[in-house]
C-alpha cells in the first residue's frame, strides 16, 4: 500500500513547493539586461531527440497536429487571407504550422535554434513540395537582420521553452512592421494549470512526454500583455484553448486559464 502512495505523494509536494514560491523570472526585464543567449540548451536537446517524430500525427506531436488547423483559423480570422503576407514562425520546431501558412498563400521563414528539428523540417518540405526558408538563428538575432520586414509573426509554444520570454517577445515586435500582427500562444500559470497541462497531460492523459513543461516557466496573461505593450504591441484579442478527453476533441473558448493565444499589433 505505501508504495501505491508515492506517485499521489509526489505530486502534493511538487504541487505545494511551486506554489508557495515564486517563478524564477519575470516577463519584463529591459532590453539591456537580456541573456547573451537567450536559450535552454536542456529544452533544444529535449526537442532533439523527438525531433525524427514531429510529422508522425500519432506520436508525442499528436496534440500540435489536432491544434494546428484552430490555430491556423485562428490567425486567418485576424489577418484575412495570408496569400502574399510575409510571415516569420518563431521557434518553427519542425514546421507544422510553417507549413500550413505556407500552403495557405504565404511567404514563411522559419526559425529555430534546433538544428534536428529543422532537418526534420526541411526533408518535409522537399517531401511535400511546400516551400518555407527553415533559418538556424535566434529570435534576437534575426530581429537585428531582419528589422520591421515581416508582416506577421507567431510565436506559438514557445514563450515557456526559453530562459527569457521577454527578450523573445522584444525581437518579434522589431521584426513586424508597423501595423504588422504578432501571434503568441503559451501555458497560464495557476493551479489549474499546472493540474491540466502536468499532471494530466503528462502523468495521467500521457498525451506528451513527462517533462515537456517546467511550471515554474508558465506565464501569466498579465505578464505577457505586459511584456506585449513594452515591445509596441497592442493587444488585440487573447483566446483560450481547451481539450476535451472524452471526445478527444480541442476547441478554442474564452477560458484562458490554461492554454491561450495573445493577438498582438504593432504600432502604426
Amino acid at each position: 500500500m505505501k508504495g501505491s502512495r508515492t506517485g499521489p505523494l509526489l505530486f502534493l509536494r511538487f504541487f505545494f513547493f511551486h506554489f508557495r514560491n515564486p517563478p524564477r523570472r519575470f516577463m519584463n526585464t529591459p532590453a539591456n539586461n537580456a541573456a547573451p543567449s537567450n536559450v535552454d540548451q536542456a529544452e533544444l536537446d529535449k526537442f532533439s531527440a523527438l525531433a525524427s517524430r514531429w510529422w508522425d500525427p500519432e506520436s508525442e506531436f499528436k496534440p500540435l497536429h489536432a491544434i494546428n488547423p484552430l490555430r491556423l483559423g485562428w490567425i486567418q480570422q485576424h489577418v484575412g487571407s495570408l496569400s502574399g503576407k510575409r510571415v516569420v514562425d518563431v521557434g518553427c520546431g519542425g514546421g507544422i504550422l510553417a507549413e500550413s501558412m505556407a500552403v495557405a498563400g504565404a511567404d514563411v521563414t522559419g526559425i529555430d535554434l534546433a538544428e534536428k528539428s529543422l532537418k526534420i523540417a526541411r526533408l518535409h518540405g522537399l517531401e511535400s513540395g511546400v516551400k518555407v526558408d527553415y533559418r538556424a538563428v535566434s529570435a534576437e538575432d534575426f530581429a537585428a537582420q531582419q528589422a520591421g520586414q515581416f508582416d506577421i509573426v507567431t510565436c506559438m509554444e514557445m514563450l515557456e521553452h526559453v530562459p527569457d520570454p521577454g527578450s523573445v517577445v522584444r525581437a518579434c515586435g522589431e521584426l513586424v512592421k508597423p501595423g504588422g500582427w504578432v501571434f503568441f500562444s503559451t501555458l497560464n500559470r495557476n493551479p489549474k494549470s499546472f493540474l491540466f497541462a502536468i499532471v494530466g497531460a503528462e502523468y495521467l492523459l500521457r498525451l506528451l512526454p513527462r517533462g515537456t513543461h517546467t511550471y515554474e516557466n508558465f506565464i501569466k496573461p498579465s505578464e505577457l500583455a505586459a511584456s506585449a505593450r513594452q515591445a509596441k504591441l497592442g493587444v488585440i484579442d487573447m483566446t483560450g484553448l481547451g481539450y476535451n478527453p472524452i471526445t478527444d476533441i480541442y476547441a478554442l473558448s474564452r477560458d484562458t486559464s490554461v492554454n491561450y493565444l495573445v493577438a498582438t499589433r504593432r504600432e502604426a
